[in-house]
């Protein structure tokens, strides 16, 4: 049965797990853990991607991530491929690193998002590395601590998670460590980490309730949500999948794709392939990319190549893009 492709969108949030391939350790020493971290932080701010939480494992780690104008998917190939790299000539070994695909689950923010911000930073106390919380709040691999004042994390935000138990930060961080302590007897939450309907009615008790009342919720593995955001969701990813194959179909080629920029831009034709850094050619290229990544589904690899750049330029491309289309109010397809 083939794997079904990833839902995504601008604003959506991700609670991401990733594990090592046969479960072996992915962090040995601190070194790597140092590494990972200050790789995470760039990569985020670099593609404008939300952090809320998480936790790094032996042999695994866990992230809360809110899209920006950069898919997940391409955020998580750059910080696997190259963490695998390094990791790799560092440590004198060959081969995989990670299981071949992560797991990606997109959540219904006002039910989960306070829930999996707890469930990601108290694993570090569930797997034995630290003993309470107020170890945890010195841990410095996870984003506990950030929250709780001790470590700095510019890239991780806070104020959103904090913000959500007071307006006075002394005594939001009280009310959250209250609201960490109530969890730490939780143990692991299979609902917050796999299940289809069985995590989208709450475990399997909520699956029994609604066959025996014949009530039948829409789910998904992909999705953890109520019967009712699931609908909305797969709606959304299924317009988004015709509008793509629409606009393949009808012969978009990048010269049409570059026609259209100088069109609502008012530059001339063929701004987007000159050379240099002038202002009017950044921003034809930067509406160019957002087009070609969010709209065709190009691979930043191929624009990379196509310019002569990097694939962190074409990201930063696409998010100045996006700025850009949203703040003109830009479309490719004119409505």
């Amino acid at each position: 049965m083939p794997r079904k492709s990833r839902i995504d969108a601008v604003g959506a949030l991700h609670h991401i797990m990733v594990r090592g391939i046969e479960r072996r350790k992915i962090f040995l020493i601190d070194a790597d853990r140092d590494h990972f971290v200050s790789r995470l932080g760039d990569i985020l701010q670099e593609t404008k991607t939300i952090c809320y939480a998480w936790a790094l494992l032996p042999n695994h780690f866990h992230l809360l991530l809110r899209t920006g104008p950069i898919s997940i998917s391409t955020v998580m190939r750059r910080l696997l491929t190259g963490y695998a790299v390094w990791f790799n000539q560092v440590h004198r070994r060959l081969g995989h690193l990670f299981q071949n695909r992560f797991k990606s689950i997109l959540c219904q923010e006002d039910v989960y998002l306070m829930e999996l911000v707890r469930y990601i930073h108290l694993n570090p106390i569930r797997a034995g590395i630290v003993r309470n919380l107020q170890e945890l709040g010195n841990y410095q691999y996870n984003g506990h601590s950030v929250l709780m004042g001790t470590i700095k994390r510019e890239w991780q935000e806070t104020s959103e998670v904090l913000g959500f138990f007071g307006e006075k930060i002394t005594l939001a961080r009280r009310a959250y460590k209250e609201f960490m302590e109530k969890g730490v007897g939780q143990g692991r939450r299979t609902d917050l980490t796999r299940g289809g309907l069985i995590r989208s009615a709450g475990g399997w008790e909520g699956v029994k309730a609604l066959k025996k009342n014949h009530v039948y919720q829409r789910s998904d593995e992909r999705i953890l949500g109520d019967g009712a955001f699931v609908s909305r969701v797969l709606s959304a990813a299924e317009e988004a999948m015709e509008k793509r194959y629409e606009l393949q179909s009808r012969g978009i080629s990048l010269d049409k794709v570059a026609s259209r920029v100088s069109e609502v831009l008012g530059s001339r034709q063929g701004t987007v392939w000159f050379k240099g850094r002038y202002r009017e050619v950044v921003k034809a290229r930067s509406l160019f990319c957002y087009w070609m990544v969010r709209e065709l589904g190009m691979p930043m690899s191929v624009l990379a190549k196509k310019f002569g750049i990097s694939i962190p330029a074409v990201s930063k491309s696409v998010a100045r893009g996006r700025a850009i289309a949203d703040q003109y109010g830009f479309y490719l397809v004119p409505n």
